[in-house]
């Protein structure tokens, strides 16, 4: 866990988008982390099949996670 940790923390900053165990989809900046994949969001929004609101800052437990990617990473094919 420490090593996937180390991971993510290079993308802090970075836009992320969480994948949820509801089928929401958080999009947003990301703030902090911590060692039990707690995320902190910043700029967020929620995006589900009905519609798409602005969050602002979100704290979001790491179990309610199924997926994060990093679109617009460095080192990531178009």
């Amino acid at each position: 866990m420490d090593a996937l940790v180390q991971h993510l923390e290079r993308l802090l900053s970075q836009r992320v988008e969480l994948h949820l165990k509801d089928h929401r989809t958080l999009a947003g900046r990301l703030a902090g982390l911590d060692e039990h994949m707690n995320i902190v969001l910043e700029e967020t929004e929620e995006r589900t099949e009905a519609a798409t609101r602005r969050l602002g800052r979100v704290v979001l437990r790491g179990s309610n996670m199924i997926s994060l990617t990093a679109p617009g990473a460095p080192g990531r094919s178009p």
